[in-house]
């Protein structure tokens, strides 16, 4: 690779060629500031908050989209410099909703940040502010035109990451809007409620729809029995919501704060998960006995599911019928868990937290109600636990460890590793590979399905049967794979799907990172990391060796994939309109 030597406010640097003057200038130690641009998903240099000048020259570039040249001497803070940030920036001000106390991005607002950092007190202009609807009609993410700055983060990770196109730019000059097909609501479009577009807003213009005085008032009623429920992605996410480092372990501080928010039982996901993996392990083997349809698609990532019915109906046979592990773990506590404890399922009010804003739209589908009452009542991100706990006064980060109730409170590693992307196909192959041959695997880490690469391929010996399998997070990368299995030039067995880049740890609900720490630090991986950190120190790393799985089968659903745990535990799938 051919290196290229420039100097930066007077410091020597030594970058690869095509590299930007930002990205440079990041590695010079000098930090420019920067508002629309965010890291592997937007670079355009629209808001020109991150000029500089070239050899003395006073024409000003933007150093996001600018590449160094050799030799080159380049300028990022004099008075001109600072002087036409602080007028651009008092621009975008002129004309935003600065709500800030109530804005639900306050002191995470990027926008708040850069005004601080730039000593911008006061608006100079007065601009023009048209007043737009709030866009509420989607379960998941609420619009609020009011407080864009068309920075186009968004539209970018809509369009160039996810590839779903749900938003875009509508109208010209100072009407310039962010907007969906048609001006419509969000919920009457092709959205498939990930959030993605709310990690990449650097304001409170988008945000998940808040559920938690649902919660609160379902907590305050004595005629109610509220259980909570905690996918694995929380336990390395929430305690970034209280300071703590990124990819911290809370796993037990966190059931600590949910017990003491007033739930009746703290229950974990990842004992559905490891249910999960029992159900759907057996739909694969029944697909390898039948000779297909393949490939089997899992089915955990609602907003995968959405993107299959509404884009790629054609495999929404090839789709796992088995419920989500949000979903089975919802069923099983109005079925199960209420004939053990002789509660009427009526009064009880179920609750999960979820990396996913999906969820919520998840929640709502009418096909998710084994009592006929939903399965879940209200799904809420990692970041709306963390305001409840906030809320309540308590104090995280100075928690004791708590525990999970049983039964619905045990699992293994192979559930905790749900979280990342591959992860299900891992905690799969553990228990697949293990019923088939009847042998103990000697090294369960299937190394090969890990990782962040966008598509991911593996065969994988069982017994006599060499097992094709793929990996893809992010529809972007979903929609190559489905391309390649669509025109015959990939053959695979079972292929898991992740909406979100990364898997859950990077969900739509999780903590979001600024534009400037994602410039140093991949929180899909850091947080990976952790969740594979939680499966190595677990007792038990293989869902069929769950001895609360192993009881519920035999007091309640017999066997997998058995008449009950179809009834209760699957699902089925609808082909979408896109408009």
């Amino acid at each position: 690779m051919s290196m290229v030597n420039v100097k930066i406010d007077g410091v020597d640097v030594s970058v690869p060629e095509h590299t930007t003057v930002l990205k440079a200038a990041r590695k010079a130690g000098i930090d420019i500031p920067t508002l629309c641009y965010l890291e592997g998903v937007s670079g355009i240099g629209a808001c020109r908050m991150c000029l500089v000048q070239q050899n003395g020259s006073p024409k000003m570039l933007a150093s996001c989209v600018t590449t160094v040249t050799d030799g080159a001497e380049y300028v990022t803070n004099n008075a001109e410099i600072r002087e036409a940030r602080r007028v651009n920036l008092d621009l975008i001000l002129s004309t935003h909703n600065a709500t800030c106390f109530t804005c639900v991005r306050n002191k995470n607002c990027e926008l708040q940040s850069l005004a601080e950092k730039l000593g911008v007190d006061t608006v100079e202009y007065e601009g023009e502010n048209p007043e737009y609807d709030i866009d509420m009609s989607s379960p998941s993410i609420v619009r609020d035109n009011n407080k864009c700055i068309l920075c186009r983060r968004c539209v970018a990770v809509c369009n160039n990451v996810q590839e779903v196109g749900a938003i875009g730019f509508i109208n010209r000059g100072f009407k310039t809007k962010v907007g969906t097909e048609f001006d419509r609501g969000l919920a009457e479009g092709v959205c498939i409620n990930c959030g993605q577009c709310i990690k990449a807003c650097p304001v409170g213009a988008l945000s998940e729809r808040d559920d938690t005085q649902k919660i609160w008032d379902a907590l305050a009623d004595p005629d109610k029995y509220v259980v909570v429920q905690t996918a694995p992605s929380i336990r390395v996410g929430l305690g970034e919501e209280f300071g703590m480092p990124m990819g911290s372990r809370v796993t037990y501080k966190m059931a600590e704060a949910l017990r003491r928010l007033g739930f009746d039982q703290v229950f974990d996901t990842d004992f559905s998960a490891d249910l999960t993996i029992m159900e759907e392990g057996t739909e694969l083997l029944k697909r390898i006995e039948d000779g297909g349809p393949f490939p089997l698609i899992t089915s955990c990532s609602p907003g995968w599911i959405k993107f299959c019915e509404t884009f790629y109906p054609e495999f929404n046979d090839n789709l796992s019928s088995c419920k989500s592990p949000q979903q089975m773990m919802g069923a099983v506590i109005k079925n199960y868990y209420a004939e053990q404890n002789k509660i009427d399922p009526k009064k009880i009010f179920s609750v999960s937290v979820m990396p996913c804003t999906a969820k919520k739209f998840e929640s709502d589908r009418p096909e998710m109600n084994s009592t006929g009452l939903p399965d879940v009542d209200v799904a809420i991100t990692t970041r709306e636990l963390g305001r409840m706990i906030k809320q309540a006064g308590i104090d995280f980060t100075k928690l004791p460890d708590g525990k999970f109730d049983d039964v619905l409170g045990e699992s293994t590693g192979a559930a905790a590793i749900f979280g990342a992307t591959g992860g299900v196909m891992e905690a799969a192959l553990r228990t697949v590979y293990e019923i088939v041959t009847g042998e103990t695997l000697t090294d369960i880490n299937f190394t090969a399905v890990r990782g962040t690469q966008g598509v991911k391929e593996a065969t994988v010996k069982v017994g006599d049967l060499d097992v094709h399998v793929a990996i893809a997070h992010g529809l972007g990368n979903a929609r190559k794979l489905l391309d390649s299995i669509k025109s015959g030039e990939k053959f695979y067995h079972f292929v898991e799907i992740m909406a979100c880049p990364g898997g859950c740890v990077n969900g739509g609900g999780q903590p979001i990172v600024n534009a400037k720490t994602l410039m140093d630090t991949d929180p899909r991986e850091v947080r990976a990391k952790a969740i594979y950190d939680e499966d190595e120190a677990m007792a038990l790393r293989k869902s069929h060796e769950n001895p609360s799985i192993k009881k519920i089968y035999e007091e309640y659903y017999g066997e997998p994939g058995s008449h009950k745990a179809h009834e209760q535990l699957h699902t089925h799938y609808t082909k979408r309109q896109k408009y």
